[in-house]
């Protein structure tokens, strides 16, 4: 398949598709764009922004903002009050955040009422905990590891958007990104369901603080970027924005992860796609992928419009865009 039959191909079988964007041996060696969208255009991007997330807590336990991933999440918030009965929530580190790990009083996550409060950070610390315990059950969320964001704005001072701008998107060369702060309810819905191309923009809450299971926007370009930091172990253009220690431990599989997920294994947020050709992702609904191949020295960053229950596309970036660039 040469590079025109792939446009073809991805607009016919994977329509929501909008811009991709590969690196081979530290170059750029593809990009196309599909659905009117612009190169420099941004999706959002979903739940990769958890795999940004992880690089900015390294970036912080780089920094000794934060000790140590064993650092217990409650020492960051010593004016919290815990909730009478509450004796789990104590123990609950950064790790386990980090590891999908930690417990939360719920069955399905409470969209409204932590959407809806002042102080995401807050209101999912109210649900972290319960009766049983820390147990190391894998249990992925997207509200609850809020709290990682929250601890790094308290530990730098800075928003969240404003940390990730200074010491990872800039020199990492991606673009400068901006809070966005939905009003409404359904400016909230229409910012997660809209097809139409985004601006360099990062979900908030009210206290600026940058939603850390969602909300980044990112142009395939960038994202490649990204992926391209993690595969040179955090260096870029010779300075070292996130440690090589960070990176390697970011992409051990802490967590071997069932059929719902493909039997995946899980590391600091980032997927572990390919066990045998030593392969990691950031993977986001509707398809919003970063593919990492440390053993081809390939990155794929692929950037989609809202489609939900899109599964398999790092098997359609491994089985049809890969093989173009190992040629």
């Amino acid at each position: 398949m040469n590079i025109e039959e792939l446009h073809s191909l991805i607009a016919e079988q994977q329509p929501n598709i909008c811009q991709i964007a590969a690196y081979k041996d530290g170059a750029e060696v593809y990009s196309d764009e599909w659905n009117d969208y612009k190169k420099d255009d941004t999706c959002h991007v979903a739940s990769v922004t958890k795999s940004i997330v992880s690089l900015l807590a390294g970036i912080a336990v780089d920094q000794k903002l934060i000790e140590d991933v064993n650092q217990p999440v409650l020492s960051f918030f010593p004016e919290y009050r815990i909730k009478r009965g509450e004796k789990t929530i104590q123990n609950v580190t950064i790790r386990h955040l980090l590891t999908m790990t930690a417990p939360y009083k719920y069955k399905y996550e409470p969209w409204t009422k932590i959407c809806s409060s002042e102080d995401w950070t807050i209101s999912a610390l109210d649900f972290l905990g319960g009766r049983a315990g820390v147990t190391g059950e894998f249990k992925y969320a997207t509200l609850g590891i809020h709290i990682l964001t929250g601890i790094i704005a308290k530990v730098s001072g800075m928003k969240t958007v404003d940390f990730a701008n200074q010491y990872l998107f800039e020199p990492a060369g991606v673009k400068v990104h901006e809070n966005y702060l939905a009003e409404t309810a359904e400016e909230h819905k229409e910012f997660t369901i809209s097809k139409t191309p985004k601006n360099h923009i990062w979900f908030c809450d009210p206290q600026g603080t940058g939603a850390a299971g969602y909300g980044l926007c990112l142009s395939a370009a960038d994202a490649a970027k990204i992926g391209q930091l993690c595969l040179d172990k955090g260096n870029c253009n010779g300075k070292q924005i996130v440690s090589s220690k960070w990176i390697e431990e970011m992409t051990k599989p802490y967590h071997k992860c069932g059929e719902e997920f493909r039997n995946m294994s899980y590391g600091y947020l980032w997927w572990l796609t390919d066990d045998k050709n030593n392969c990691y992702s950031a993977i986001g609904n509707s398809g919003n992928v970063i593919y990492v191949n440390t053993s081809n020295n390939i990155v794929i960053a692929v950037t989609s419009y809202f489609k939900p229950t899109i599964f398999d596309r790092v098997d359609f970036v491994q089985n049809h865009i890969e093989p173009i660039l190992v040629k």
